[in-house]
């Protein structure tokens, strides 16, 4: 039985009841809807025919609102059409809304883009894949030199790596999105483009002014602000996802896996949930199997601690949704096998609270006399959480023991298979 968990973005390939009964079969343990796509009827549909399968076949997943966050994207080109871009040519950002751009000026949907930039600073469209050259700032224009030859294309997102930018926690899609998610009664909120502390603790007050005070808030990773602000984000948060693929466009590739390690060992150290995210089995797109570097990438993220990993195209669009799901629990299952108790690795010294002390006590006393099975009673999941830090070989039952309304319990019972 595996025990790390597995979180599959769900998709048109992936939407139907059949496929989402086979997914939770293959070892799905929580289904993330990614709101930068799709609109409420699908995601509502979707949402629906998880807890029609959950109900017929007793099975347990959470439910997790990821949201589209603030970002910065180019608008309008003349025809709707790609226009190409040589190296060493001048290309101009403006935002002048107006403007219907061409192969030497867009538009950006950003306000404050000319006023958060500086003459040197980099600029990356498309993922990364052109970079340009901050070579002057007039007026309402951002002035480039471009770095290499690519194909800009309309409402590409613009990456501004060690810039800090003005833009708010929340965008106005974000806050519908969230309440959407309160009325459906979603577990998790994955939080795009967190920066700083406020930003959590502005959308846990959205969140709770429109009924959605127990929704855990995992915040993503995605930029270097983000790096640098992370302890009072992870402080504010109930867990962090390691966003690779934006974190990878804002600082350096090489220095990704050594962000990762650091998420991963500052949210053991803090008791709270971390996914690792983003091409962990990237080739399945298209292909039946992963490469050996992807399962290796699965294994060690697991390895380093991490309680989630998770599939996003691969299920989502993907030609082998439910191979590729398959083959990350074998990979979870193999790993999980080989994982020794992190009592020691935990063995700070800092003063314990109440429940994480009885939390350990479980663990102690399971591995001494190697108890199968450690049952965790529980409310919210947190109890069940801080046993599952500490890696016990035992298996972790949570059981909710007081029910609050007719869905509370099922909420919490979720949660607890997701995340503890």
């Amino acid at each position: 039985m595996k025990k790390t968990k597995i979180v599959c973005t769900i998709g048109p390939k992936t939407e139907s009841e059949e496929m989402l009964a086979k997914m939770l079969d293959a070892g799905m343990n929580v289904m993330r809807l990614n709101f930068s796509h799709g609109d409420y009827a699908e995601h509502g549909q979707r949402i629906q025919n998880l807890r029609n399968v959950m109900s017929k076949t007793g099975k347990t997943a959470a439910i997790l609102l990821d949201t589209k966050g603030p970002e910065i994207r180019t608008m309008k080109l003349e025809g709707g059409n790609d226009v190409s871009l040589k190296a060493g040519q001048t290309f101009t950002f403006t935002t002048d809304k107006s403007v219907i751009g061409n192969s030497e000026m867009v538009a950006v949907t950003y306000e404050g883009f000319t006023t958060d930039l500086s003459v040197g600073n980099t600029v990356l469209v498309d993922d990364g894949l052109i970079g340009m050259e901050v070579t002057a700032i007039e007026g309402n224009k951002v002035i480039c030199k471009v770095l290499n030859n690519g194909d800009l294309g309309e409402n590409k997102g613009v990456n501004l790596p060690g810039v800090s930018i003005a833009l708010p926690a929340l965008a106005e899609k974000d806050k519908q999105d969230l309440i959407f998610g309160c009325e459906q009664g979603v577990d998790f909120v994955a939080a795009s483009f967190i920066r700083k502390r406020s930003d959590v603790i502005e959308i846990r007050e959205h969140l709770k002014a429109h009924g959605g005070e127990n929704i855990h808030i995992i915040s993503k990773i995605e930029n270097q602000e983000g790096l640098n602000n992370f302890d009072e984000i992870l402080e504010a948060s109930d867990g962090i996802m390691v966003a690779r693929g934006d974190l990878g466009v804002e600082i350096p590739v090489e220095e990704v896996i050594f962000a990762q390690k650091m998420m991963i060992e500052k949210c053991i150290r803090a008791r709270k949930v971390v996914i690792t995210a983003t091409q962990m089995l990237d080739s399945m797109i298209k292909n039946p199997r992963p490469t050996r570097a992807e399962a290796g990438d699965v294994a060690n993220a697991i390895l380093d601690g991490t309680d989630a990993v998770m599939l996003s195209g691969e299920s989502a669009k993907g030609k082998y949704p439910l191979e590729a799901v398959s083959i990350m629990a074998t990979i979870c299952e193999r790993t999980d096998r080989v994982m020794n108790s992190r009592l020691e690795f935990n063995n700070d010294n800092r003063k314990l609270r109440i429940t994480e002390a009885v939390c350990r006590g479980a663990v102690e006393t399971a591995e001494k006399l190697d108890a199968p099975l450690i049952v965790v009673a529980t409310q919210g999941g947190k109890s069940a959480r801080a046993v599952r830090k500490y890696f016990p070989d035992a298996t972790i039952l949570a059981t909710d023991h007081q029910r609050k309304n007719g869905s509370s319990v099922g909420t919490e019972q979720r949660r607890c298979a997701a995340a503890g």
